[in-house]
């Protein structure tokens, strides 16, 4: 992680059991797993619900919009080694943003490293995505569509974590030892690349997605 510029993510905490990861094939000791070099904290569901926030290194705020932010100064440690079921590190983390540009313009004042904004409809309707690099993480910023936006409260509504998405090298490994709780493979939006959601039977309380680490295109 030496020579990375900018804010990079120290903990992911989630509303999750720690034996539910187990299952699926993942390194848990003391109710977290280090993925790459982000600690994912397993504090159960009785600590909220999803993605419960966030630690980041190097941000000059911790007012995201309303994304739960606390700010570490604990240096990224090792790289943990790959999970047994293949998985290698966090590719990226998603968030839904009710107003969109004000939460593109809290996240570059707090330093994230804008990438690129992506000006075309999502397969789930998004009008709008905002790509924020992070170390070798990318935050997913997405525009929540006007309509579900206007049922759920309207734009003064803070933006929120959703889901994530995790990297492997071997997607059929992976997806064989996640058993019957992992989708088909099919084609991600990156070209090169392939994504499989998680299945609900997995019991996870985020929504999961496991993607190819074929290269990246420049977000």
């Amino acid at each position: 992680m030496s020579g990375v510029l900018g804010p990079t993510i120290d903990e992911l905490v989630i509303a999750d059991l720690p034996e539910r990861w187990s299952a699926l094939g993942f390194t848990v000791a003391d109710g977290a797993c280090l993925l790459g070099t982000v600690r994912v904290v397993m504090a159960g569901p009785e600590s909220g619900r999803g993605i419960i926030g966030w630690s980041l290194r190097g941000a000059a705020s911790t007012e995201l919009d309303g994304l739960p932010t606390t700010a570490s100064e604990r240096p990224a440690p090792e790289r943990a080694p790959e999970q047994p079921n293949g998985v290698l590190a966090i590719d990226h983390l998603v968030a839904i943003a009710p107003a969109f540009e004000r939460s593109v313009q809290a996240l570059q004042e707090a330093g994230l490293d804008l990438r690129r904004v992506r000006e075309e409809p999502t397969p789930a309707g998004a009008p709008r995505q905002a790509f924020f690099r992070l170390g070798e993480e990318i935050l997913e910023l997405v525009a929540e569509p006007g309509e579900v936006s206007e049922r759920a409260g309207g734009a003064d509504r803070p933006t929120h974590f959703w889901g994530l998405a995790l990297r492997t090298d071997e997607l059929e490994r992976t997806v064989e030892a996640f058993g019957g709780h992992a989708g088909p493979i099919r084609p991600a939006v990156q070209p090169g690349r392939r994504i499989v959601t998680v299945r609900r039977s997995a019991g996870l309380a985020v929504p999961l997605a496991l993607v190819s680490s074929a290269e990246r295109r420049q977000r």
